[in-house]
């Protein structure tokens, strides 16, 4: 036994390299063949037939060791291998919920699921991420990298995936919800919206007890508590608590690529483009089930339905006063911190809210991208679009439950409440006066500074406000849009009319809490009131006599322009 096995053929280096060769070849040859070994001829005259033969051998002795030595190979204790000895594949299953896995690699990164390990971690913010492909594509958020380019429009991706969802809008959504018939291009996408049919929200904080349909949606909201902004724009510094909310301000510093086909209006988000095109057809697909308002997006009425609800989760910490929105507490922050980060590169004028700031840019451009069908005015916001056609309808939809008087606009009703609350919580710095609404206050504060930043084009007359503008340059164009339903008599400002119909309806809705005297319009019952208070908040610079009315000011003035005549 042990001479046969001495005198047993070498395999020289050169035999060894065509084994392996062979090997390749002859698995190559029993897959085609059903299992059945069927050597192929080789063009190669120093081999001979019985060198072929004793590879043939080789190659089976081989290959039954490998599959001993793989079926031999220890199972890990969470993890079942079910092992094909034919074409030698593995499948790796998780204990914990049963899922199948090609490779170990795999199976090891979904447990991180169940562990809710997070080994890798970003240099740049410190985040946690639970695979390295992720840990990849985050750090495209810091570096601006856009490797994966769309060839139907030409759009940039950081990951592979979100490429491949973007060329489904070329193509299709193959995803259907059964309950509305809307469609998605993700099955995920399909799954985070059948909960809003069946109210769903499986991701609670643990801090406030709020609860959510996404996942993301839940760790974006736990950064309100941690106060964690990781992601930061590389062009102004500003930093943010979700990789989306940084994207899009950082259209700011470059494009707005999404356009309507019908009016022009290019925008930053595609979401944004799809709420315009609802002003075109008119269409307001969301109801609130409380009162039967319309909207043409879900966020308005979530914030909206916080009206009936009396919800205002979101504290200012410096004054106390709640909000429904984060988004509001953030805009008012900026009240006591004085910031205004969105800037006019045409006049430099700086607003605390990007939303003032494009309206505002459209004094400069003249742009009224709103028609109203009924007369044909045009306007600069979708808001005072839908403001004004309620004086075609004279829909009143927001009722002050105290006195039972009616108004077009919400914030009218709110600043409204406030004369029965007497609350006024802005007050000028300069002079100490105090007003409902902090855009009197704004107003009111050029009378310090003399700032009158709104001019006539036709005649060169400048203004505080920018309605006063509106309302002189009727004076030109003869235009007096405002209609008493009582008399026909047209008025230049929607004011203006309201007031005289005061005179046939007999309605004075401002009453003096001091002496119970009322008055049809609320600048009559300011200047009564400092007949209580003995206030002269308007003083002359030439003199320092102080008066009750600025129309006394004024009429004084002409005092001392009469001397220097």
């Amino acid at each position: 036994m042990a001479n046969e096995t001495k005198e047993q053929p070498v395999v020289e280096k050169e035999d060894t390299y065509l084994h392996l060769k062979d090997n390749i070849e002859h698995s190559d040859e029993l897959r085609k063949n059903g299992g059945k070994y069927a050597p192929t001829q080789r063009n190669n005259s120093s081999h001979s037939q019985d060198k072929d033969s004793q590879q043939q051998k080789i190659y089976k002795d081989n290959r039954n060791e490998n599959i001993e030595k793989e079926e031999n190979i220890p199972k890990k204790s969470d993890v079942n291998i079910q092992h094909n000895t034919f074409d030698r594949k593995k499948i790796y299953k998780c204990v914990d919920c049963g899922e199948m896995f090609n490779c170990s690699g795999s199976l090891i990164s979904h447990q991180r699921v169940h562990t809710g390990e997070k080994p890798h971690k970003c240099l740049q913010c410190g985040k946690s991420i639970k695979k390295t492909g992720a840990l990849t594509a985050h750090q495209r958020f810091h570096t601006g990298e856009k490797p994966y380019k769309c060839l139907g429009c030409a759009k940039r991706f950081r990951q592979s995936g979100t490429l491949t969802v973007d060329q489904r809008i070329h193509s299709e959504k193959p995803y259907k919800c059964q309950q509305c018939g809307k469609s998605f291009k993700e099955s995920g996408k399909l799954i985070i919206h059948q909960r809003v049919h069946t109210g769903e929200k499986p991701y609670k904080c643990l801090e406030c007890g709020k609860t959510f349909r996404q996942s993301g949606h839940l760790t974006a909201h736990q950064r309100f508590h941690t106060g964690e902004k990781p992601y930061k724009c590389v062009e102004c510094g500003k930093r943010f608590r979700q990789g989306g909310a940084l994207t899009v301000h950082q259209r700011i510093h470059s494009e707005k690529p999404y356009k309507c086909l019908q009016c022009g209006k290019s925008f930053k988000e595609s979401g944004k483009l799809t709420v315009h095109q609802r002003v075109h057809r008119r269409e307001k697909p969301h109801t609130c089930l409380e009162c039967g308002k319309r909207f043409r997006h879900s966020a308005p009425l979530t914030v909206h339905q916080k009206i009936h609800t009396g919800e205002n989760p979101y504290n200012c910490q410096v004054c106390g006063k709640r909000f429904r929105q984060s988004g509001e507490l953030t805009v008012h922050q900026r009240v006591h911190t004085g910031e205004k980060p969105y800037q006019c590169l045409e006049c430099g004028k700086r607003f605390n809210q990007i939303g003032n700031l494009t309206v505002h840019q459209r004094v400069h451009t003249g742009e009224k991208p709103y028609q109203c069908l009924e007369c044909g005015k045009r306007f600069k916001l979708s808001v005072h679009l839908t403001v004004h056609q309620r004086v075609h309808t004279g829909e009143k939809p927001y009722k002050c439950l105290q006195c039972g008087k009616c108004f077009k606009e919400s914030g009218k009703l709110t600043v409204h409440q406030r004369i029965h609350r007497g609350e006024k919580p802005y007050k000028c710095l300069e002079c100490g006066e105090r007003f409902r609404q902090i855009g009197n206050l704004t107003v009111h504060q050029r009378v310090h500074t003399g700032e009158r930043p709104y001019q006539c084009l036709e005649c060169g007359k400048r203004y505080g406000r920018l309605v006063h503008l509106t309302v002189h340059q009727r004076v030109h164009t003869g235009d007096k849009p405002y209609k008493c339903l009582h008399c026909g008599k047209s008025f230049k400002s929607n004011g203006l009319c309201t007031i005289h119909q005061r005179v046939h309806t007999g309605e004075k809705p401002y009453k003096c809490l001091e002496c119970g005297k009322s008055f049809s319009q609320r600048g009559n019952l300011t200047a009564h009131q400092r007949v209580h208070t003995g206030e002269k908040p308007y003083k002359c610079p030439e003199c320092g006599n102080s008066f009750k009315q600025i129309r006394y000011l004024k009429s004084h003035q002409r005092i001392h322009k009469g001397k220097e005549a």
